[in-house]
């Protein structure tokens, strides 16, 4: 039967790793690289942003009447009360995207309001 064995001179150490050291001079040159990308994106955002500038029109005032919400009111009565000849579930539809009303909840107080072909 054969051995084998190993000497210690055999094994070569590994040179340790060398941490790197960056002076001020390298810190600073990668700071700057670095920034490079931030200021170029202010940049197009200052540059880009220009394009949503207010014109000197007068736009027109928008004006509508409102209806006051009543204990017992719901969107079908008062759509049956502003608009008799109209298929209320079209106005009802009307009034939920003017307001903005999720799920057409009501509360006592609200202020509705009306679409400008159903105001008097």
């Amino acid at each position: 039967m054969s051995s084998i064995t190993f000497s210690t001179t055999a094994v070569v150490s590994a040179r340790p790793a060398t941490r790197l050291r960056l002076t001020a001079r390298g810190r600073r040159v990668l700071l700057a690289i670095a920034s490079v990308p931030l200021a170029t994106g202010i940049a197009f955002a200052a540059l880009s942003g220009g394009n949503a500038l207010a014109s000197n029109e007068h736009a027109a005032a928008a004006s509508f009447e409102t209806v006051t919400v009543m204990p017992g009111d719901t969107l079908w009565s008062i759509a049956s009360e502003i608009a008799p000849a109209a298929d209320p579930r079209d106005v009802i539809g009307e009034i939920n995207r003017l307001n903005a009303l999720d799920g057409g909840s009501l509360q006592i107080g609200d202020e509705l309001a009306i679409p400008a072909q159903y105001s008097n």
